[in-house]
């Protein structure tokens, strides 16, 4: 049974019994109880915060002060930091490696733009992206090689440029904007190590991560119609465990004012350049009444320091919401007094089309329901043989009500047995038996139907960029 605390969409996630966090310290920052301060903020508001500042500290300082003094903006050095591998001590979950060190060493290769081995037998390579083979979530047998979450090492990537190394121990969260109580600056913000974060309550929660363009395939599979993108099948999505602070724990201790609107958190990765357009690093505000509801500032997954493919030191997780909301490598949050703006709630993440509203919909934010057979595409079933289908259905609107299945176009359809409790925090596991009564091709379909009444279409409609498909897919067989 998971220990993580259960977060329908409407709850707000509650708090482990330790606080402040005292338990499972980061090994790449083990910092002494003196550091558990709530942010430091001596240039934003000109008064020191309690709490003791150790030797190292007052380094990491220097270093920051001593790169500004030679005309290095904080993202500038945090690029020449993630040039080369600088952590402290060995993330756990996977090694720092590079495409050609994998290589070299025996290990599975990795994408240009990725750290952790990409085995052909766990993911479909896409450029800088990642999925999960839905067919590895059993085993050889046929039995269940993946729980409820997905390890680290099997978890999907999606990545707008590449995955950057950063120095856990020079790193800082910065806060700033007419949001907070005297207006911090860009250049004077309020900042949070990641002692200072594990010093704040924390709080763990189960939530999926899925990008807006998972299932993108389909539109030209099934429906005849081109979108350029990721052309991801159903991989693009995971489920995990994760542990942080609340970020309305963190706005608040920044000094949060009741005249905020929206956040813009800011991503450390490469700049975003295409189509000859340089749209710099992902960023996408969150309103704030979002932020103060269910958003956590995650610095641990399934257990373990989060890794660099997925965030490090320290990403947010918005539940329920496009994966483009949980920006990884956090480095700025600007809080204002007035709406912000982004490419990636303008030009990018809004539906344009013939079905949608001239200027284009409105951002992006829950994700649609969606259902996948954990079978590969293309399998080869005995027939006339029963056999026990498994798959997995979810939504990011409301936990999963049922789950159909047909095997005969979708003319008609039986319940699955659903093998979890549904819940709003992730996806739901199900199981039905089939019998192929005789050789030849089929295509199994499931449809779910979530507790708020969202039921998967035959079709979707047709938007430009290829977001939210949440149509019932055709997964094709043949019985032999």
């Amino acid at each position: 049974m998971d220990d993580e605390v259960r977060i329908p969409n409407e709850a707000v996630p509650t708090q482990d019994t330790a606080t402040p966090d005292t338990a499972a310290q980061d090994t790449a920052a083990q910092d002494s109880p003196a550091e558990g301060v709530a942010a430091r903020d001596v240039a934003a508001r000109g008064t020191p915060v309690p709490g003791a500042q150790d030797v190292r500290e007052g380094a990491r300082e220097g270093a920051r002060e001593g790169a500004r003094s030679e005309g290095m903006g904080r993202r500038t050095l945090l690029r020449a930091v993630t040039a080369v591998p600088l952590l402290a001590a060995p993330l756990p979950a996977v090694p720092l490696l590079t495409a050609g060190r994998a290589a070299a060493d025996g290990a599975p290769e990795s994408l240009p733009g990725i750290v952790k081995p990409l085995p052909a037998e766990w993911f479909v390579r896409h450029d800088t992206n990642a999925e999960t083979r839905w067919d590895a979530f059993r085993d050889a047998d046929g039995g269940a090689a993946l729980g409820r979450h997905v390890p680290v090492e099997r978890f999907f990537v999606r990545n707008h440029t590449s995955t950057p190394l950063i120095d856990p121990d020079t790193w800082s969260l910065e806060l700033f904007g007419s949001g907070l109580r005297g207006a911090p600056t860009a250049q004077h913000p309020v900042e949070f190590g990641l002692a200072d974060l594990r010093a704040l309550p924390s709080t763990r929660i189960s939530a999926l991560i899925e990008c807006a363009g998972n299932a993108r395939s389909y539109y030209l599979g099934q429906q005849g119609q081109t979108v350029p993108g990721t052309p991801w099948r159903l991989g693009g999505v995971g489920s995990a465990s994760w542990r942080g602070v609340r970020l309305a724990e963190v706005l608040r201790a920044a000094g949060l004012t009741g005249a905020a609107v929206d956040v813009l958190p800011t991503g450390l990765d490469p700049d975003y350049v295409t189509g000859g357009t340089n749209y710099g690093p992902v960023r996408r505000p969150l309103p704030i009444a979002k932020a103060l509801d269910d958003v956590l500032v995650a610095y641990e997954m399934n257990g373990e320091p989060l890794t660099p493919d997925h965030g490090a030191p320290a990403r947010l997780v918005v539940p329920g919401w496009v994966g483009v909301a949980s920006i990884k490598w956090l480095g700025t949050m600007e809080v204002a007094d007035r709406p912000l703006y982004s490419p990636w709630n303008t030009d990018f993440y809004r539906m344009f089309g013939p079905d949608h509203p001239p200027g284009g919909g409105a951002p992006l934010t829950d994700q649609v329901v969606k259902s996948a057979f954990e079978l590969a595409v293309g399998a080869r079933l005995a027939a006339d043989r029963e056999h026990r289908l498994h798959g997995r259905s979810w939504s990011g609107a409301a936990a999963v009500r049922w789950v159909e299945f047909s095997a005969d176009g979708g003319r008609t359809w039986r319940r699955a047995e659903l093998r979890d409790e549904p819940r709003a925090d992730g996806w739901t596991r199900w199981s039905i038996g089939w019998r192929p009564g005789r050789p030849g091709p089929y295509e199994l379909r499931a449809r779910a139907t979530d507790r708020r009444g969202n039921t998967q279409p035959e079709r979707e409609v047709f938007n430009r960029e290829g977001y939210l498909f949440g149509a019932v897919v055709a997964h094709p067989v043949t019985a032999v």
